[in-house]
């Protein structure tokens, strides 16, 4: 589960898709997620994780379920490690659930998303257009 603030829909673009979970896996609903193979999730824990999206809803440990709904488009409410200007790429950070400007290794998966807005530094809430590998060309 992640502990900083989870992150917060604004705008639904795109409806969630299904992922797999273990069932002793516990998430929280707008948890960053980590992909693993094959198309499983856990929560995003480490800088530029290979991102799967956005946990749509709240996943118990042990409740019987393995599949969980995952949003990869849509605009979020998030809280950034570090400062960014807007429009820069983001990527996971090692905090959990917060959001760090892309680096020249922050590709395919690995980008989370765009920020709509310029963050100031730690703990600074920003909108963020969720969109799982759009490979900020800048470090291209």
């Amino acid at each position: 589960m992640g502990d900083a603030s989870p992150a917060v829909l604004v705008f639904e673009t795109e409806l969630p898709i299904p992922f797999l979970v273990a069932d002793a896996t516990a998430i929280e609903k707008g948890d960053v997620l980590k992909l693993a193979d094959p198309m499983t999730v856990t929560a995003s824990t480490d800088a530029e994780d290979n991102i799967a999206g956005i946990a749509a809803e709240e996943k118990v440990a042990n409740d019987g379920k393995t599949k969980i709904p995952v949003y990869r488009r849509g605009i979020f409410k998030m809280t950034a490690k570090a400062a960014f200007n807007i429009g820069e790429g983001l990527s996971s950070s090692a905090d959990a659930n917060k959001v760090q400007a892309a680096t020249k290794t922050s590709v395919g998966s690995k980008t989370l998303g765009l920020a709509l807005g310029a963050s100031g530094g730690d703990t600074e809430t920003v909108l963020v257009e969720l969109n799982v590998g759009c490979n900020n060309t800048a470090y291209a």
